[in-house]
Order: C-alpha cells, then sequence, then structure tokens
C-alpha cells in the first residue's frame, strides 16, 4: 500500500518539473563579455553663421556695432561660429577597429574621438554613411587587435526574447540594461527602410549606435531610436540590415541601392475589395517613373505587386526593403495582380538615385461628395507634369462628408474615379451624378508630388 502511494507521488511530480521556470540569461558574464567592445563617441561640430556679439537680434548694445559695421563693410555682418558637441555609442565590429555605429551620432562631425573601456582615447575616421538607415562605420588605428562584438543573425528574433543594451545614456560610460524584444518589424517613420526591433530594455539619449544584444553573446541590433514621451519603448536597426551595407560603407563610403521606379502604398481592405484582391496584401502602384525599370517592364498604375522572386510582398515598406536589397542589373521576377488575374513580369532592376518633386497649388466648384472642385489652371497643370485639361482640384471639403471621411484634402488633385481618367470637370460631374448612394469608389489622387489611391463611401 505505501509503496503504491510513494509510486502515485512520483507521477504527480514529473510533470510540476516541466513547468519549472527556466533560468534567467548570466546577464553578468554576458556584460563582462561584451563591455570591453562598446565605445564612447564624442564630436565636435563647427557652426558657422554670421553673429551678433550680444545675443539677440534687437539687443540695443548691438546698434553701434551694426552701424559700424555697415559703414565700413556694407551689409555683412562679420562670421561667429560655436562648437557644438555631442556624445554617443558605437561598438567595435572587428580586431584591426572598424566601428559600427548610427549616422546621426557623427553626421556634419569636424571631429571624432573614440574611447575605449580601458580609457585608451583614438580619432576616429568616418569611413562611409548611409543616412537612409542611419548607420556609419568608423575606424581608428590602434597598436594590436582590439576586443570585438561578434555579430549574429537577426532574422530569428522571437517577440518575448532576453536582449541587453549596453551604452552611454547621458554621457555615463558602459551603461548594462537589460528586457526583452518587445516587436519586430516596426515602422517608426524614421526612413525609407523602417524594420526596427522594438525592446523595453532602457535605452536614453547617448546610448544611439550602441548594441542589442542576444543571450548568445551576439549583437543582434544597434540601439537608434526611442519615443521622448514613452517609456520601455525603445527601436534598434536589425544587424541583419547593417549585413547587407557594411561592405559597401567599407569599400566605396556609401551604398547602392536597387530602383523600381514606381510610387507604392499599402493595400487597405477598400482598395483589396476594389481592385478584386481577396486579401489586403502587397503594394499598390500608384505611378510609374518614365524611363524606369518598372516602365520598360511595362508595370502600371493600379497594379499589386505580390511577390519578388517568389518571396510574398507583405507590405508596401517591405516591397522598398527587398527592392533596395537587389543588385544594380540583376533580373528580378515579380508577380503582380492586374485585371484581377495574377501574372509574371521580369524586370532588371535601376540605381537608385535621389530625386524629388515638390508642386505646389491653389483653386474652386460644387458636389455630392461634401467637397467642390475646379479645372487645374493650364500653368499649374504644367508644373505639375499633368497633362492640360486632366484631373480637377479639390477646393474645400465639407466637415463630416464621405471626402472628409477619406481624409481627402484641399489642394488634392482627383485624376481618376474607378479606373476612368478624368478629362473634364464636366466627365467628373457627370460620374459622380451617377454614383448611387452607399456605393464605394476608388479615387486616384495626386498629392504634393505622390500618387496614392484612396475609397470613399457616398452617403
Amino acid at each position: 500500500m505505501i509503496r503504491r502511494l510513494l509510486l502515485a507521488l512520483s507521477l504527480l511530480l514529473v510533470p510540476l518539473t516541466a513547468f519549472a521556470s527556466p533560468a534567467l540569461p548570466q546577464f553578468a558574464d554576458l556584460a563582462a563579455k561584451l563591455t570591453p567592445a562598446v565605445v564612447n563617441i564624442s564630436t565636435a561640430k563647427t557652426i558657422k553663421h554670421p553673429g551678433l556679439p550680444f545675443g539677440k537680434p534687437g539687443d540695443p548694445r548691438n546698434e553701434f556695432f551694426e552701424e559700424f559695421f555697415r559703414h565700413y563693410f556694407g551689409n555683412q555682418l562679420p562670421p561667429t561660429q560655436r562648437q557644438e558637441r555631442a556624445l554617443g555609442t558605437g561598438f567595435i565590429i572587428s580586431a584591426d577597429g572598424y566601428i559600427l555605429t548610427n549616422n546621426h551620432v557623427v553626421d556634419g562631425a569636424d571631429q571624432v574621438k573614440i574611447r575605449l573601456a580601458d580609457g585608451r582615447t583614438f580619432d576616429g575616421h568616418i569611413k562611409g554613411s548611409d543616412e537612409k538607415l542611419d548607420l556609419a562605420l568608423l575606424k581608428i588605428d590602434a597598436k594590436g587587435k582590439l576586443p570585438f562584438a561578434p555579430l549574429g543573425d537577426s532574422s530569428h528574433l522571437r517577440v518575448g526574447d532576453w536582449v541587453l543594451a549596453i551604452g552611454n545614456p547621458f554621457g555615463l560610460g558602459h551603461t548594462v540594461t537589460a528586457g526583452i524584444i518587445s516587436a519586430t518589424g516596426r515602422v517608426i517613420g524614421a526612413g525609407p527602410y523602417d524594420d526596427f526591433i522594438q525592446t523595453d530594455a532602457s535605452i536614453n539619449p547617448g546610448n544611439s549606435g550602441g548594441p542589442l544584444i542576444n543571450t548568445n553573446g551576439e549583437v543582434i541590433g544597434i540601439n537608434t531610436a526611442i519615443i521622448a514621451r514613452g517609456q520601455g519603448i525603445g527601436f534598434a536597426i536589425p544587424i541583419n540590415v547593417a549585413h547587407n551595407v557594411l561592405q559597401q560603407l567599407k569599400v566605396s563610403g556609401k551604398v547602392t541601392r536597387g530602383w523600381l521606379g514606381v510610387q507604392i502604398q499599402a493595400v487597405t481592405d477598400d482598395l483589396a475589395t476594389s481592385f478584386g484582391l481577396k486579401e489586403p496584401t502587397g503594394a499598390l502602384v500608384t505611378d510609374v517613373v518614365p524611363g524606369s525599370p518598372a516602365a520598360k517592364a511595362k508595370l502600371q498604375r493600379g497594379d499589386i505587386i505580390l511577390r519578388v522572386d517568389g518571396v510574398e510582398v507583405k507590405d508596401h515598406h517591405e516591397l522598398a526593403r527587398m527592392i533596395a536589397d537587389k543588385a544594380v542589373g540583376q533580373k528580378v521576377k515579380l508577380q503582380i495582380f492586374r485585371n484581377r488575374h495574377t501574372r509574371s513580369v521580369q524586370v532588371v532592376i535601376g540605381r537608385m538615385g535621389d530625386k524629388s518633386n515638390r508642386p505646389s497649388i491653389p483653386a474652386s466648384s460644387q458636389d455630392k461628395l461634401g467637397m467642390t472642385v475646379a479645372p487645374i489652371p493650364a500653368d499649374m497643370a504644367q508644373s505639375l507634369g499633368i497633362a492640360d485639361g486632366k484631373g480637377v482640384i479639390i477646393d474645400s471639403i465639407t466637415a463630416n462628408s464621405p471626402a472628409a471621411d477619406s481624409n481627402l484634402q484641399r489642394g488634392d488633385i482627383v485624376l481618376e474615379i474607378n479606373g476612368i481618367t478624368i478629362d473634364s470637370l464636366k466627365q467628373y460631374r457627370h460620374i459622380i451624378d451617377k454614383l448611387s448612394k452607399g456605393s464605394t469608389i476608388r479615387l486616384l489622387i495626386q498629392r504634393q508630388g505622390s500618387l496614392l489611391y484612396t475609397t470613399l463611401n457616398t452617403n
């Protein structure tokens, strides 16, 4: 009887061990291992500007000074200058002294000083930088091999994984904080290729450029941004993103990216329905740049790009990152959705260049979507690159109307309704007058040089 009771108790205890809490990572060991590879970066930048000796303009003490220089030197005031200093963090990635940090830590610096954990200080040389990803590669010349942080793989990160951050917040050297990964793939509006790791490991000003470390002692992110009004919310660039550009920064000092030549936007539920797509996925093409790789491949406005070389495009942010990582001249197969059917298109990737369009606006008439529209003046159409007589411009929007609910704005130019090009104000009114109550329509609009689709429901 006693033997049976002991056997039963032993069986009950077995599953309890399966639920025992796992041991916490050995943070002290990780900190001891990685801290020697983390560096303090201090920069100095000279700001030159025409200045006044007594502070702000309007100070009565400046009157004689200004009169003197106007009399003898015209209207030019003597230049003054001041030095702007900043602190940040970086980490050594190779024994020969290459250091990874954020571009904003060293951008425009006249002088870069690197202080190691052992107290030694060196001049830092900027080997290359990438403003779009906010990365910079520095180099120091030190005798002997330096301790360095091994780079890991950020593609397998999971929400809830433990991480360690090391940096110099507020100049407090080599501060170690711990936390977990709160989210991955965050888009925070920092740049065109946002793909941040979010962590609750404490990150503060001065931590920028420092490493985010996994429990294997590998760098899986570069601490970059915080939300000033938030607590426990920090962001790091995935190390795999840096992997893709490090060699280019080392060799040429800059990054060359692939270019498709399209303007894109997110596919919402309503837009997916209007195009006949089963679910909101992919990237919606709102415009194709003439002469671009996309134009040569005959991509069209209204195409939805679903896959790149067989890899699913989950959203428009992901497409931008995927194309940027492609080599110039590489042939890429796109799967697109057009006219309710999928098809394949081959495109040869071009080289990304910095292009921007900056139009301006004015305008005025009446309608049932809750907005007034007017023809586009010929000179304005020419400056915006719109064919004469095409489209109408929104002059005003009534509060609580379908137009207001769809976030249309004064100055938006309506180019298409449900895929029909607007050739005149008369045609626009004809289409709007025929709309039935409660119907959903799709508009193509031009806003400040960019094209985008939007949907609205009629009252």
